[in-house]
């Protein structure tokens, strides 16, 4: 029994939508994962420093590319969000179609065509939903769904 579904809408790509795409789709690193790096560049330039006859350039170098890494590493999502909206994708319309047979995303400067037979896993998150297809993954928020096309896309989970 194959049912008929269909459902197009428009939506566009924000200040708003990228950082709920951020928040949706990027795993937490753990405080050691996320400063971990940082804090071991910066103590080894600190006692490089201190400590060597190395070069002193090199030494404060390395200090320096450990403090980077931490302002870096604090400041990962505006640092993203802000390099979406200097893209040349941010504030272009997009268009999403989602029936039977796929999910279809498409704007100015991308046309993705996603079947489900392809489509690798289907996870639902707070706020959308995350597509696992080729080994990138998509994120469809449920602001531009309706709640039939919610219970289309749960349904294809099961």
């Amino acid at each position: 029994m194959t049912q008929s579904f269909s459902y197009e809408t428009t939506f566009i790509l924000d200040k708003s939508h990228f950082s709920e795409c951020y928040d949706e789709s990027v795993p937490v690193p753990t405080f050691a994962a996320l400063y971990g790096k940082g804090a071991f560049l910066l103590l080894i330039g600190a006692l490089l420093v201190m400590f060597s006859e190395l070069n002193p350039y090199a030494a404060w170098f390395i200090f320096s590319l450990g403090l980077l890494e931490i302002v870096s590493s604090r400041y990962k999502k505006a640092w993203w969000i802000a390099r979406q909206m200097l893209s040349k994708v941010a504030k272009a319309e997009v268009s999403l179609k989602i029936d039977v047979d796929s999910v279809h995303i498409s704007s100015f400067y991308n046309d993705n065509k996603m079947k489900f037979s392809d489509i690798e896993r289907i996870t639902p998150t707070d706020h959308g939903w995350l597509i696992s297809h080729n080994s990138f993954r998509h994120y469809i928020s449920n602001r531009c769904l309706n709640a039939s096309a919610q219970a289309f896309l749960q349904a294809k989970i099961s």
